[in-house]
């Protein structure tokens, strides 16, 4: 190969410094993948790798600090919002910022959830939406859909016994304290590069001590779903976006 033509406005493709050389656990066509290189590149572009805290919680999330290579602190299930508010009172200047799934965020951290948005903690939020619970063997969660299949629902959600899907997100944008909410999504090219605008605009909030970004995250789960990566995309598409619509819910100018 002509090594004069390896130049860096040449590179399609580089890998973000910010991202370990770990081999990635995610399962084929999950998007944790995707939004870990979304967080990274921004971490990167905005210069703030040294000043940068993570918070990965129980699930699959739980392993981003395998990926990202920022201090991450683990917490216990559901409470990552209290621990980012903690290291942000402790650390104001850093930027921190919590990696949640939904069963994580919506079910047993919906207390934290809430509060730490109701507070405005200056803090950005991400929130991963695929309607289960990923690692731990497939339970219908909070967001799961209607007539949804999990392991712990094998008939479907039933409305009248296990209630309605929780749009935890519109829930906190109705909160004072929160400043930017989003849904976006990584499972075309166009979207993920929306979601990447969002995930720094998130960041930059923090930099102007404005309270909280939360930014979700409509994600698949192909091992949940039982689907191949390629029909997982198509049953989210068709399934999973009418309930949890993409776009910015609240931005407080």
């Amino acid at each position: 190969m002509n090594e004069s033509i390896i130049k860096p406005e040449n590179l399609v493709y580089r890998r973000t410094p910010v991202l370990t050389d770990n081999v990635m656990h995610y399962c084929p066509g999950c998007g944790h993948g995707t939004i870990h290189r979304l967080i990274a590149e921004v971490i990167e572009e905005m210069g703030i790798q040294e000043q940068t805290i993570g918070v990965a919680p129980v699930g699959c999330s739980v392993l981003a600090y395998n990926y990202l290579d920022v201090d991450i602190q683990e917490a216990a299930h559901g409470r990552a919002p209290a621990l980012a508010t903690g290291i942000k009172r402790l650390k104001p200047d850093f930027f921190v910022f919590s990696y949640q799934g939904d069963g994580d965020l919506a079910a047993i951290g919906t207390a934290e959830t809430i509060h730490a948005c109701n507070r405005g903690e200056n803090i950005t939020m991400i929130f991963v939406n695929n309607g289960i619970y990923g690692m731990t063997g497939g339970q219908m969660a909070p967001t799961t859909l209607e007539g949804m299949k999990t392991s712990t629902s094998p008939y479907g959600r039933d409305i009248k016994m296990m209630g309605n899907p929780l749009k935890i997100t519109e829930l906190l944008a109705q909160l004072p304290g929160t400043i930017y909410v989003t849904r976006q999504a990584v499972y075309k090219p166009a979207l993920v590069r929306k979601c990447k605008t969002a995930i720094r605009k998130a960041f930059e909030n923090q930099r102007l001590n404005k309270g909280t970004s939360f930014v979700e995250v409509v994600s698949n789960c192909n091992s949940g779903w039982k689907l191949p990566p390629v029909e997982a995309n198509k049953w989210l598409e068709e399934n999973m976006l009418p309930m949890y619509p993409l776009g910015d819910i609240k931005d407080v100018k």
